[in-house]
């Protein structure tokens, strides 16, 4: 018995050092690869990021002031099923599809035309139930999450808290509809941790599920087994 655990032990350190050697970092024609100390500090602009328009959908929570006017300032109104609000003295308006900013127009627009003197409308968004990304299979988390501002691949799966001891970082897909068509792609998280190519940016109503790592859930029952062998045990198997 003492010798087949042995065996065993040798066998999963082997496992254990190739799946974390060391590989070249780079690939990506976007990516510069230089020595650590070099390293220059981000920007402003790298900081605050790309920034992608939001733009409003149904069963959103909207907060709008109209600045000066305390009967219409800290208003909180939901955008319907059809992604519609209405607000005292400008009636109802088409959110749907627009951004803050263009609603902010609108209702301008609107309260000028019902005397109001120089409106000057702000609109927030406060909570958003259409605008999000499905993360499903292998993180620890799997949920509905928020899509404001540009989001990429890899923050979506650490926004699901990561992925579990089972996922297969080679294996991740992501489903998109286009124009009616359902298109998918997959993806390594392995690869884009190690600048083979960009993390790519996902969209709102994206699914993305990370796999199953079939030879993680055997490594880990091997483990839970050991005690029961008593005969040498090689295990030879590629790790995901």
């Amino acid at each position: 018995m003492k010798n087949g655990f042995g065996v065993l032990l040798a066998s999963l350190a082997l496992v254990g050092c190739a799946g974390s050697s060391i590989k070249h970092l780079g690939g990506s024609p976007s990516l510069s690869v230089v020595p650590g100390g070099v390293l220059p500090p981000p920007d402003r602009s790298d900081i605050v990021g790309e920034d992608r328009p939001y733009l409003i959908g149904p069963f959103d929570k909207l907060v709008i002031d109209v600045f000066g006017i305390k009967e219409l300032s800290e208003k909180e109104v939901q955008t319907d099923a059809s992604g519609r609000i209405s607000f005292p003295l400008a009636g109802v308006v088409e959110a749907a599809g627009k951004t803050p900013a263009e609603v902010e127009d609108v209702l301008e627009e609107r309260l000028r035309g019902a005397y109001v003197r120089d409106p000057q409308v702000t609109v927030n968004l406060k909570e958003t139930v259409s605008q999000v990304v499905t993360v499903d299979g292998e993180v620890k988390e799997p949920g509905l999450y928020p899509v404001v501002g540009k989001l990429t691949l890899m923050r979506a799966v650490a926004t699901a808290k990561g992925t579990t001891e089972f996922a297969a970082l080679s294996n991740v897909a992501v489903f998109r509809t286009v124009k009616g068509q359902k298109m998918a792609a997959l993806y390594s998280l392995k690869a884009i941790r190690s600048g083979a190519y960009d993390d790519p940016e996902v969209f709102a109503n994206d699914v993305i599920v990370v796999g199953d790592s079939q030879a993680r859930r055997i490594f880990k029952d091997v483990l839970q087994a050991s005690p029961l062998i008593t005969t040498p045990l090689l295990i030879l198997f590629r790790t995901n």
